[in-house]
């Protein structure tokens, strides 16, 4: 039987889906997941936009940098918006009707505004960041709705083992920057930075594997109505994470021309 009490997605702990919830008539489906998430995804989309066009109307071709002062204030208000949010969503999971819409939107602020600078340096690499992340997203789902990847015990705890690496990895370099530590093997356009943006991306993605084998669990379970909000919340996070580094990795490659 497949252990699912692990998960690299700290948004899908069991303890999530093993609290003593208040059941109605209504439980949680695949199929409204899907739809809520679709939802999210506008409300990012949103977010992005507005964003965007704040930063594109006060950028020029010659000082990128005016319109990342722009929308400074909008990228706090969305980046520790964002986390805050995330936060109320992950501890009470019954307000994620209304904490995963709100988080989307500043999720979004925070995104757009980030995307902005990025194509405002390499122009169209918002747009094949986007395609390869939905690309990804589709060919996750079918390996795992064909289960050409089974999600088993072992796979389990190699993702969940390879996120955790890649989380350490990415603190100690944090910290070690502050010190004044060269951390160019992690943000530069080298070999090796690249090769380990493909690495981190492979992780990402197989955590969507991950994030799909819950939701279906908690839908199987009978889960509540509201979890549907949950379940698209995680499986947001997990695309922000694959967006970014897929981003990241385009303006390695766009920087090396």
């Amino acid at each position: 039987m497949i252990n699912l009490t692990k998960s690299s997605n700290p948004v899908f702990k069991e303890q999530v889906f093993s609290k003593g919830y208040t059941y109605d008539s209504e439980v949680m489906t695949v199929s409204g997941t899907i739809n809520k998430t679709g939802l999210m995804l506008l409300l990012v989309l949103a977010g992005a936009i507005f964003t965007w066009g704040k930063f594109f109307d006060a950028a020029t071709v010659d000082n990128p940098q005016a319109g990342m002062s722009a929308i400074l204030p909008w990228l706090i208000i969305g980046g520790i918006g964002g986390f805050i949010t995330a936060l109320v969503t992950v501890f009470r999971p019954q307000s994620s009707g209304m904490s995963a819409p709100i988080y989307a939107i500043l999720e979004g602020t925070f995104l757009g505004g980030l995307s902005a600078y990025f194509e405002a340096m390499f122009p169209g690499i918002v747009m094949r960041a986007v395609a390869l992340t939905m690309g990804v997203f589709m060919a996750m789902l079918f390996l795992y709705r064909s289960k050409i990847i089974k999600v088993n015990n072992r796979f389990i705890t190699g993702v969940v083992a390879a996120t955790a690496g890649v989380a350490i990895v990415y603190f100690v370099s944090f910290i070690a920057s502050m010190f004044g530590a060269n951390v160019g093997f992690l943000y530069g356009n080298s070999n090796l930075s690249i090769g380990i943006s493909l690495v981190v991306i492979v992780i990402a993605a197989l955590n969507l594997m991950l994030d799909f084998a819950f939701i279906e669990r908690a839908a199987q379970s009978g889960a509540p109505k509201y979890m549907e909000w949950y379940g698209a919340f995680g499986l947001m996070v997990t695309l922000v994470w694959l967006y970014f580094e897929i981003l990241r990795l385009l303006s390695k490659l766009a920087s090396r021309n």
